[in-house]
């Protein structure tokens, strides 16, 4: 035993069980999440019972079940469930959570309901579940579709009239958000610049008066040309909505309350328990897709997260093009050219604690120097025009991919460094005495050479940087974004815009909602997706780094 212990065969079996034991928790971590976030999309059965009081009153539920929990019956009672004669209140019962949906009749998405007193579940086919704009999702029973306060169809030829209307609507609501984003966005912008182009007309004292009445008389006319254009695209979104608003499903309740919902409120209508495991996963899909692609709603608890992910991505992106020549310069500056002393060795330990320093630190700092600093010296410089009103002086997508950059600066640096370190000293000798020059020997030999280490270091800096939330909060992510941070006009990337992130959605949707159990399957989801979006960043810089090391490889040989 003493010379097993001795020759370490027992340290290398505990190492490859830590190394088990923390890959079974990591994929365990994500499946965990995965199955938790993808679960909301699938089209759960509509169930509908009734619950019996101690007076004989019934009551029809109908909802969704979204998971249940043993309880004892004393906590039960005490929540006002009526126990029969004769139960044990020692023992336990079990409750279920529905989801009821129709807020705006009920004022709660969610109950919970105790298996005393429910009868036995049915699931009725025709049972109809709306997705929509505002109120969350209704459950009920379809009535009729009126088409211009017109009956056109009821009973089993309604169905496929709503799917057709519905169609019909979301098409007007997609042009309706594509004038409001692109048309009536560039007049907006136009109209500004008419405005800061009349202010600075008017603090320019040295202008003589003609020049100034002709630009102001130009301005006019282009200010009442896009005011017509505004007027006419106005009109084009008032038909519209008066269009999807016109048409009504009039919808019937579990407790047989009768409710109009125009059919512009209704993203999407299914049937869960008519349908068969190949229209569900169909409809599986769609409802993903529309969670990747579309915009949030209801306080980030319905819609989808594509803002997020997109500002994510382009936040990474911006911080990457900033960091790594910062990075890469400093440590070639510290590991070829500075003098080795005291000095240097103070700088590097320097180096070492920033990247121990919090992230919320980092977040301070980017407030005060970037944002009122410098985004104020430049509002000041370039942009007085527009002050009070400020434009880089403010939270923005430039302020957080700065900041993020200082706090990975550190990771690149030292990796960037011990890249250059393995290189041996005999490739630097063997250049110089074939006649190049130090410059040359160390950009063309060295630094190709050192070139996956670095791309290792942008790896780590991708990963802190795209789960980094603290220090985003003061410098530029924001709950809802108006518009994303690239678009069609110039200059195409506004630096000076907020953005959302995935890791605040994940923080907001999670603990500042309004509506918890609408927002615990989204949090899951929201997290999934941030995941994978840091595994496909950090494949893609891998698959690179590895390019980079066969080439420089067969170069060698």
């Amino acid at each position: 035993m003493k010379n097993w212990i001795k020759s370490g065969a027992p340290w290398i079996w505990l190492n490859g069980g830590a190394v088990a034991v923390s890959m079974i928790m990591v994929v365990g971590l994500i499946g965990l999440i995965a199955v938790r976030g993808l679960a909301h999309f699938w089209p759960a059965d509509v169930v509908e019972f009734t619950m019996s009081d101690e007076q004989g009153q019934e009551q029809i539920i109908l909802g969704e079940v979204r998971r249940s929990e043993i309880i004892p019956a004393a906590v039960a009672r005490d929540s006002g469930v009526v126990l029969p004669e004769g139960f044990d209140e020692g023992g336990t019962i079990e409750r279920f959570l529905f989801k009821r949906g129709n807020r705006d009749i009920f004022n709660r998405d969610f109950a919970w309901y105790p298996d005393q007193g429910m009868s036995e579940w049915r699931y009725p086919e025709d049972a109809l579940v709306l997705e929509r704009r505002q109120w969350g999702d209704f459950i009920g029973y379809p009535v009729a579709l009126e088409i211009e306060g017109e009956v056109v169809a009821e009973g089993a030829t309604l169905i496929p009239h709503l799917q057709e209307r519905v169609a019909e609507s979301r098409e007007a609501h997609d042009r309706i958000r594509s004038i409001e984003r692109h048309d009536i966005g560039a007049i907006n912008r136009a109209l500004e610049g008419l405005r800061l182009e009349q202010r600075s007309l008017a603090a320019n004292e040295e202008l003589p008066t003609e020049q100034v009445a002709e630009e102001l008389t130009r301005i006019n006319i282009e200010e009442a040309q896009l005011q017509a254009q505004f007027r006419e695209l106005r009109d084009e979104i008032d038909a519209l909505r008066a269009e999807t608003r016109r048409d009504q499903l009039k919808m019937r309740a579990a407790d047989g309350q009768q409710v109009s919902i125009p059919l512009g409120d209704i993203v999407r209508a299914t049937q869960p328990n008519a349908m068969n495991t190949a229209q569900k996963l169909g409809e599986y899909g769609s409802r993903f897709w529309d969670f990747v692609s579309g915009e949030p709603r209801e306080a980030n608890t319905e819609g989808g997260i594509f803002p997020a992910i997109f500002g994510t991505v382009t936040l990474v992106m911006v911080m990457s093009v900033i960091v790594t020549p910062f990075g890469i310069l400093a440590a070639i500056y510290l590991r070829e050219y500075a003098r080795q002393g005291p000095l240097l060795r103070l700088i590097r330990i320097s180096v070492y604690n920033l990247a121990g320093v919090p992230s919320i630190v980092f977040g301070v700092f980017g407030l005060g120097f970037f944002v009122y600093t410098m985004g104020g010296s430049i509002d000041q410089l370039f942009f007085s025009e527009r002050l009070p009103a400020p434009t880089f002086g403010r939270p923005a997508l430039i302020w957080g991919a700065l900041t993020l950059a200082l706090l990975t600066l550190p990771v690149v640096i030292v990796s960037t460094e011990e890249g250059l370190a393995r290189i041996p000293s005999t490739v630097r000798e063997g250049s110089l005495a074939l006649g190049a020059t130090k410059s040359e020997t160390l950009w063309k030999v060295v630094v190709p050479l050192a070139t996956p280490a670095m791309m290792t270091g942008l790896i780590l800096a991708i990963a802190r940087a795209a789960g980094e939330v603290a220090p985003l909060m003061l410098v530029g992510v924001v709950m809802l974004a108006p518009s994303l941070p690239i678009d069609g006009s110039f200059p195409y990337l506004h630096l000076d815009r907020s953005f959302m992130h995935l890791g605040f959605h994940i923080y907001d949707v999670g603990f500042q909602s309004p509506n918890v159990e609408a927002a615990r399957p989204l949090v899951y989801a929201t997290a999934l997706i941030l995941v994978l979006l840091i595994i496909t960043l950090n494949l893609t810089a891998i698959s690179v780094r590895n390019r980079l090391r066969e080439r420089f490889r067969a170069e060698s040989d």
